[in-house]
């Protein structure tokens, strides 16, 4: 069950090329840096020997079973084997009784799952009950997507880690060394790659090491050396060695699913381009073509509708034909019906029948409205059918009376769009609602009520039971929502808090990054300490770097504890403020930014701060209302707004650019203690910010006077108050 190698019969010459490059440590491994690259969890993991399950999903020829063998050159536990498809419950129990005798040792087992997705629902609840408690610790690779064909409870109980296409860099990467290395590889032998010969192959092996490898060992091994006893590999050689390139798609898996998504997103999006290459791919990987018109006879009710109301007939013609024709001529059709969606006026009117049936679900079941009762069986006795006005009978076929039910009285469903035909029916359907709305209004004030039982729900009383949080946690949750709104942050990117402060950001960055890393820097002893008690609870590969370092010499901090180590995103708030030095702290930080990495900083806008005048009664003093409002806004005007043109200055100066500006406005409930409206105005000897920026304009008096009405206002009150909030995306310029 071991990770078969070179047996005695077998030497590692007999291998093909691509068995033996695999690489054997980390510094090997190419690719995958969104997972493995400086400071990633599983890099980290696999170093420190401190592994978890973990489930490896991607394509074929991405590296999963090579990364497993990796993990088996560098662990200390016993690493074992199995493959899903040769594989059954008699190899997992052996597995695990083993696991049992070394854990019983002190030694703990891993164990790879080649295909885990192969494993039927017996033989994966068989292996379940060992992963949960720890006998074996998991790693399963797959190339269907696990959270459709793995056991639910075995994807809870590990990490999932997707596995890219590799870059054609580095397959690039990928040849070089299969060239140079001279005992696994043909570094012995004198090969001349032509550049060209190496770009047909890095093409056409379409981010797959395995098949780049095998041209390659095709290409060398029939090519003759010259008279000089190089051998050349040109382009024409390399046509023969790799002559089609392979089209990862499976009918039942993932690529199916993700290429009919992502085709029927690209016409949905009015891509004609995108849809042509979607379309090819499908065709070309061997997709019934009558599979992708039934998903565009469906697109053209749900997503292009009465906009263009001839489409469903255009793409139910377009069926037809093909049926008629088929293949080879048929794809013109699907190529035209595929056009005819993709260039159509859009809309979704139709999804309103989805609130409809939402609604017959969830609202109170509503009778048939009296007049649209059938009246043909019992007209006389209950009065059915009467009062119904018919529609052919009035001037344009039309009048306004009520169709709905009374519970669902002014309620509306079909929203019509402004594309197409229907924007030419929309002013007249909106036309029609407002007068069937006058009409049922003044019916309801005629009809006879019909007296309930049922009493309604009193959603005030559930409201005012549901929890709440204090208005400076409001405050500062919002702030933290839109900063990462803006930051995008993907589960496996490095993150770095520059001004963690209280950890505002820095937790919320840990739940967002689950395969990646948080770390945090704050010049405060008190709240270092604390982010390193609170990480504590965590699991040791969780918890957050905290550096003690102020913000200017964070970059400094970072490279001493680890100089490998980049940041997809710097996050920092107030972590600017005012300091002279804005631009070289910019620049310091966006050196230990990834090549697409971002700088996300929030500052408090003291410029455009709450004003006081603005919430004090002058109705009886205006002419001193006015003279306040002037300097309290005189006083602001020395603060520097963090406005887009200084974000952008700013950035500027760094050699950054400024690629993204928001401003969150935040309403909420302050209250001002006493000794800060004492500090205000201060005293006679000694006056206070406030009542100097008050002495240019008012007398002793008057400053008085305002002070009196400030202390009755705010002094121990709660008041309505504004804070802006400038959130910034910093990125280096051209991106």
């Amino acid at each position: 069950m071991n990770a078969p190698g070179p047996t005695l019969f077998q030497r590692l010459d007999d291998q093909p090329l691509a068995a033996r490059m695999r690489p054997r440590t980390l510094d090997e491994y190419v690719g995958q840096d969104h997972i493995l690259g400086p400071g990633r969890l599983l890099r980290r993991a696999i170093a420190a020997d401190q592994l978890s399950s973990v489930i490896l999903y991607g394509p074929p020829g991405t590296g999963k079973t090579t990364l497993a063998r990796v993990i088996a050159n560098s662990t200390r536990a016993r690493f074992t084997s199995l493959n899903a498809v040769l594989g059954g419950v008699k190899d997992i129990r052996e597995a695990v009784a083993e696991a049992q005798e070394q854990q019983r040792a002190g030694r703990r087992t891993i164990l790879f799952v080649d295909e885990v997705h192969r494993f039927n629902k017996a033989q994966q609840d068989a292996l379940l009950p060992w992963v949960e408690n720890g006998t074996v610790i998991l790693i399963g690779a797959t190339t269907e997507n696990p959270y459709f064909e793995v056991n639910k409870a075995l994807v809870s109980r590990s990490r999932v880690f997707q596995l890219k296409p590799l870059t054609d860099d580095d397959l690039r990467t990928v040849a070089a060394h299969a060239l140079a290395d001279v005992e696994r590889g043909y570094g012995a032998l004198r090969v001349h790659l032509e550049a060209d010969a190496l770009s047909h192959l890095v093409g056409v092996a379409n981010g797959d090491a395995r098949s780049l490898l095998n041209a390659l060992e095709l290409a060398v091994e029939t090519t003759s050396p010259g008279d000089d006893g190089v051998i050349v590999i040109t382009r024409a050689v390399a046509e023969e060695s790799i002559q089609q390139r392979a089209v990862l798609y499976d009918k039942e898996g993932d690529a199916h699913f993700d290429t009919i998504s992502a085709f029927i997103k690209s016409v949905r999006g009015s891509d004609a381009d995108a849809a042509l290459y979607w379309l090819a791919k499908m065709v070309y990987a061997g997709e019934d073509p009558r599979f992708i018109l039934r998903r565009l006879l469906i697109l053209a009710s749900e997503d292009v509708g009465l906009a263009d109301p001839q489409a469903l007939g255009v793409i139910a013609a377009a069926a037809q034909a093909y049926d008629y024709v088929g293949l080879p001529e048929g794809r013109y059709h699907l190529a035209q019906a595929t056009l005819y969606l993709a260039t159509a006026p859009k809309s979704n009117s139709a999804m309103g029948f989805f609130d409809a049936l939402d609604a017959v679900g969830k609202e109170r079941e509503g009778e048939v409205p009296n007049h649209l009762r059938d009246g043909n069986r019992d007209a006389e006795g209950f009065g059915h059918g009467v009062g119904y006005a018919y529609p052919h009978a009035y001037r344009d076929h039309w009048v306004a009376q009520q169709y709905l039910p009374d519970a669902l009285q002014a309620k509306v469903f079909y929203q019509p769009s402004d594309q197409g035909a229907e924007a030419r029916v929309r002013d007249e359907v909106a036309r029609r609602r407002e007068a069937q709305l006058a009409a049922m209004l003044e019916e309801e004030s005629r009809a006879p009520v019909e007296v309930l039982t049922t009493s309604p729900t009193d959603r005030a009383r559930d409201r005012w039971l549901q929890r709440t949080v204090s208005g400076a946690g409001v405050r500062l949750a919002r702030v933290r929502d839109a900063l990462f709104e803006v930051a995008r942050v993907q589960r496996h990117h490095v993150l770095l808090d520059v001004a963690a402060g209280s950890g505002l950001l820095v937790w919320e960055g840990v739940r967002r990054t689950p395969e990646g890393q948080v770390w945090a820097a704050t010049d405060d002893p008190t709240h270092a300490a604390a982010l390193r008690q609170q990480g504590a609870r965590l699991d040791e590969l969780e918890r957050p770097v905290v550096l003690e370092v102020g913000v200017g010499d964070v970059a400094a901090a970072v490279t001493a504890r680890d100089p490998a180590v980049r940041f997809d995103r710097v996050l920092g708030r107030g972590a600017l403020a005012d300091a002279a030095d804005a631009e070289l702290r910019l620049a310091s930080l966006a050196g230990l930014l990834t090549p697409d990495g971002a700088l996300l900083l929030a500052e408090t806008d003291a410029a455009r701060a709450q004003r006081l005048a603005a919430l004090v009664e002058w109705s009886d003093a205006e002419a001193l209302g006015a003279r306040v409002r002037a300097c309290e806004e005189a006083l602001y005007a020395g603060a520097r707004a963090w406005d887009e043109a200084r974000w952008g200055a700013v950035a500027g100066a760094a050699g950054l650019a400024l690629t993204s500006h928001v401003d969150v406005v935040i309403h909420g409930d302050q209250r001002l203690p006493a000794e800060a409206v004492a500090r205000w105005f201060g005293d006679a000897g000694s006056p206070g910010a406030y009542a100097r920026a008050l002495a240019s304009a008012l007398d002793a008096h008057e400053i008085d006077e305002v002070a009196r009405r400030y202390r009755a206002r705010f002094a121990g009150q709660v008041v309505p108050w504004r804070t802006m909030v400038s959130i910034a995306r910093i990125e280096a310029p051209g991106r």
